[in-house]
């Protein structure tokens, strides 16, 4: 394409304002690349969420404030898949089961690691799903009370 003197190329994707484009309009690269980064943040902060100085609810915090905005960045334009849902909930999973540790089975004595319905019982906040879910609700209500008079979305 050309435009005055410059010739752009055509790509298959591109950053922009820190979100991944396609030229598919698939969202799965842009997932995937949110989840690398959060991926590098977990792996930043690990040795905190995996101490035993440390409170369960200082823990949590450090997820929701540090992890958790890196990766659901850019979230309420995502229109989510089964696939691509599980992959969030794997995720979250992992940092949950490293805040929450593994629990000494009451009968045998053994160490055991958490099953996904006891980490959902522990952590009391909806999980990334859901909050991806009610951000883009949220969304939602702010394009529809722009009206029409609105230059722009």
């Amino acid at each position: 394409m050309r435009i005055d003197n410059s010739i752009l190329e055509r790509v298959e994707e591109f950053k922009y304002l820190g979100t991944t484009l396609t030229s598919q309009n698939s969202i799965a690269e842009e997932i995937k690349s949110r989840l690398r980064s959060g991926n590098a943040c977990y792996h930043s902060v690990q040795n905190l969420l995996s101490s035993r100085l440390i409170s369960k609810n200082l823990k949590i915090n450090i997820y929701r404030i540090t992890i958790l905005p890196d990766v659901l960045y850019g979230c309420e334009t995502w229109s989510l898949t089964l696939r691509e849902e599980r992959k969030l909930t794997v995720f979250e999973n992992m940092v949950l089961r490293r805040i929450f540790g593994p629990r000494r089975d009451e009968v045998t004595g053994e160490w055991k690691r958490l099953h996904n319905e006891e980490l959902n019982d522990l952590y009391c906040s909806p999980n990334i799903v859901r909050v991806i879910k009610s951000r883009r609700m949220r969304w939602a209500g702010h394009v529809a009370r722009m009206g029409e008079e609105s230059d722009g979305v």
